[in-house]
């Protein structure tokens, strides 16, 4: 579904901050990306989503060349994003929230129901302000908008980061179920290990923005990532 070749990005004077990176990621699976803060793993979704254009390199959905498109007509080519921090629109209900994941889609389109099958706590709290929510249940409501227009790829930012634990498991199984239903490859990038390895297929490890190893998610433990990662 996404394919990556050859991608670097540059900063400010000069600073070399994605170093030729390669990879894809495969429909019905999850591809995670590890690293510890500052390797270039933001830089990246970043670069994938067109907030920053890419020095050098293609970006291919599909197989459709997006290198040079700009962030809406990936959205509209099927890119979900679920950003750092959640960024919901505190204002706006949850169905509001909701709704602005349809905004590349036709006026008819509604809400699809696997939304709440998911997040049932959503359908609970439609005219709630996000801002009102809960930490985790903001972040299951950002996924909720990101799945709204039915995406090929999911991106998530750090899903997990100062979640509480049951829904910590409640994202890892909405993740994993979105995977296996074959609708979209998934490309998650977490600080978490122990959520990182249940859920990966394949994994991918960034430093210095480069990848420095991938592999089977069922083989991190033993190609030694965590230790890495701790290095």
């Amino acid at each position: 579904m996404l394919k990556v070749e050859n991608l670097h990005q540059y900063y400010g004077g000069g600073s070399h901050i994605l170093r030729g990176l390669s990879f894809e990621v495969p429909v019905g699976k999850v591809t995670t990306l590890l690293g510890r803060n500052g390797v270039g793993k933001t830089t990246l979704l970043k670069t994938l989503m067109g907030l920053v254009p890419s020095a050098q390199g293609t970006i291919t959905l599909n197989g459709a060349d997006i290198t040079k498109a700009p962030s809406y007509k990936r959205v509209a080519a099927g890119i979900g994003y679920v950003p750092q921090g959640r960024e919901i629109f505190p204002r706006l209900t949850v169905e509001e929230n909701l709704l602005m994941g349809l905004a590349t889609c036709p006026g008819s389109a509604k809400i699809p129901e696997r939304v709440f099958d998911m997040f049932p706590v959503l359908k609970q709290m439609m005219h709630r302000r996000g801002g009102d929510l809960s930490g985790g249940q903001q972040q299951q409501l950002a996924i909720g908008r990101a799945l709204a227009f039915g995406p090929k790829l999911l991106i998530l930012d750090e899903p997990t980061e100062g979640i509480q634990p049951s829904i910590i498991k409640d994202i890892g199984n909405a993740i994993r179920t979105l995977a296996e239903s074959g609708e979209m490859a998934i490309l998650l990038v977490e600080q978490y290990y122990d959520f990182a390895r249940d859920l990966s297929d394949h994994y991918l490890l960034m430093e210095r923005g480069e990848i420095v190893m991938r592999g089977a998610g069922e083989d991190m433990d033993a190609d030694g990532v965590r230790e890495e990662l701790a290095v």
